[in-house]
């Protein structure tokens, strides 16, 4: 089969799979305790939760769609 009709070559997909990995360690960082109904968390409204993860998200998706916009030089 021809490489010349993918859309993708394999650094396409490297960056795709880092800029998944980034969006996954971003949702990883919003976890932690939640509030019940009897007990109040203040952890819910800290840095890490509200600034830190969503910045990593937005970055992760920025880098994915980087991935999917990028063209592959063609080989000579």
């Amino acid at each position: 089969m021809d490489k010349k009709n993918f859309a993708f070559n394999k650094m396409n997909y490297i960056l795709l799979a880092v800029g998944m990995l980034i969006v996954v360690i971003g949702f990883l960082l919003m976890t932690g305790p939640a509030s019940t109904e009897t007990t109040f968390e203040p952890d819910i409204f800290s840095a890490r939760r509200t600034k830190l993860a969503p910045v990593v998200c937005l970055f992760g998706f920025v880098s994915m769609i980087y991935a999917i916009v990028r063209k592959p030089k063609p080989k000579k």
